[in-house]
């Protein structure tokens, strides 16, 4: 399932909007589209079982959680092959623990699409501890979608759209942390602005460093100053490669002081997608996310893409 979107469904309005968001970045992306549910069976006989992960075809005798199962995702299925001809899709039913075949499928993923539950938590499939440890552990892009969210909340008022969604999406922004800009984060904004004719709107928040609690801008405003030129700067010269490879993106640099946060929830407000970053942490405990990406989860209504990177 390498190069192949995948929308995980459950039958909820979050995972359904999941699965036609992922329809349409298929398409423009110009890859297949996998439909993946994940049941999971509480008899006594399964919970005393090892987790195996494998695929399950329920026969004669199959029972009701079965039967839904495969309802669910070949519903899901057949609503997207009728707004959206012409593009591969493939289902998949799954017995096994959520989390664990979720990210076991994001190996084999382009890209991994989620339901998140309404502004101001996170939550996941069939169960409300799914989707953070997915986002917090996969190893390839994880896209989080809220119920409520349509094709046309992507693009530009006014801009049409002629049944094919070939209106003209808004910008894409990209959250960016200079003290470690990274390839992987940076090449996925760059190909989701230009998949989507887009433009590309970095964001970099920045603050004047405290030491031993005095803060030099306050003492001497033209320190401020000069510190915003130098943060401006590096991104210019972080951005000038970039621009290079994908001489098609417009793209528009700020650089605000505060706190980055903020300024990407505000960012967002007219962006078709929302880009960030979570750095690779191997460790067992913790939630591996990182307060940025953890804050703009918890608070922004548009499409949010987590890109893991070293």
């Amino acid at each position: 399932m390498s190069h192949t979107v995948i929308a995980a469904v459950d039958g909820s309005a979050e995972s359904l909007a999941a699965a036609e968001w992922a329809a349409r970045e298929a398409r423009i992306r110009r890859l297949p589209l996998h439909i993946l549910h994940v049941w999971q069976d509480w008899s006594p006989a399964f919970a005393h079982a090892p987790f195996t992960g494998v695929d399950t075809t329920p026969g004669e005798g199959a029972t009701t959680t079965q039967q839904w199962a495969q309802r669910v995702s070949r519903d899901a299925a057949d609503r997207l092959r009728e707004g959206h001809p012409g593009l591969e899709i493939t289902v998949e039913q799954v017995n096994g623990r959520p989390a664990e075949v979720l990210l076991s499928a994001a190996e084999k993923a382009e890209i991994l699409v989620v339901g998140s539950r309404g502004l101001g938590s996170v939550a996941g499939f069939l169960a409300g501890s799914v989707s953070l440890p997915v986002i917090a552990h996969a190893e390839r892009p994880v896209v989080v979608v809220r119920a409520g969210e349509r094709a046309e909340d992507e693009l530009r008022p006014g801009s049409g759209d002629d049944g094919d969604h070939k209106g003209q999406y808004r910008d894409v922004v990209l959250g960016l942390d200079l003290s470690r800009p990274c390839d992987e984060l940076l090449a996925y904004a760059f190909e989701a602005a230009a998949a989507r004719a887009a433009t590309l709107r970095v964001v970099h928040g920045w603050s004047v460093p405290v030491v031993d609690g005095y803060d030099p801008a306050a003492a001497d405003p033209g320190h401020g100053v000069a510190l915003g030129l130098r943060e401006a700067g590096t991104l210019t010269d972080v951005l000038r490669s970039w621009r290079g490879k994908f001489p098609q993106v417009e793209v528009k640099e700020q650089c605000m002081v505060g706190r980055p946060a903020g300024h990407l929830a505000e960012a967002s407000k007219d962006a078709s997608l929302l880009v960030v970053g979570r750095r690779i942490r191997r460790a067992a405990i913790g939630a591996h996310i990182g307060p940025v990406t953890h804050a703009v989860l918890h608070h922004v209504r548009t499409p949010v893409a987590v890109v893991p990177h070293l």
